[in-house]
């Protein structure tokens, strides 16, 4: 089921609007779960080779668009929730909208891996959690978040 749903998401509604960035993220962002079975039933490679796929069925659609500027379809497995999510952006590899420090790269293969290897899909530690009152646990070690890979793929003409 998650290789039907990653080729679906080249078919998508597809949103190129540099100036309006939330409506970009909105409609160009997609989830995809997969169920414990097919989590063992799928390798690697088979995942990859999807969004190769879907990031090329993009491009195609880009260009035919007419869209002369720079995009990136990347890709990044969000581990609180369990999820592999994907996106298509008017903007370069190291500007994609993300809060946090992230690390752009062309191996999709470790960030599938992760997903497909998770045992706990959608399990925060309580240890990570953060009080109500918007403060960390005290007695919880400080950790800094480590940047997170993010597969990224040109898709626009102009993109470098």
């Amino acid at each position: 089921m998650l290789l039907t749903w990653i080729a679906e998401v080249a078919d998508e509604p597809l949103v190129l609007e540099p100036a309006d960035r939330r409506v970009e993220t909105e409609t160009n962002t997609w989830w995809l779960g997969a169920e414990e079975e097919d989590r063992r039933a799928l390798s690697v490679p088979e995942v990859v080779a999807a969004f190769e796929r879907t990031a090329e069925g993009i491009r195609l659609r880009i260009r035919e668009m007419g869209f002369g500027g720079v995009a990136t379809f990347y890709v990044w497995h969000d581990e609180q929730a369990g999820q592999l999510r994907c996106s298509t952006g008017s903007v370069a590899a190291d500007k994609l909208p993300f809060g946090g420090a992230y690390v752009p790269t062309d191996d999709l293969g470790p960030v599938v891996e992760g997903f497909l290897c998770d045992q706990d899909p959608g399990l925060v530690p309580w240890s990570e959690l953060e009080a109500e009152n918007g403060q960390s646990d005290q007695t919880a070690p400080e950790m800094d978040a480590a940047p997170f890979p993010v597969w990224v793929r040109s898709v626009g003409p102009a993109s470098h």
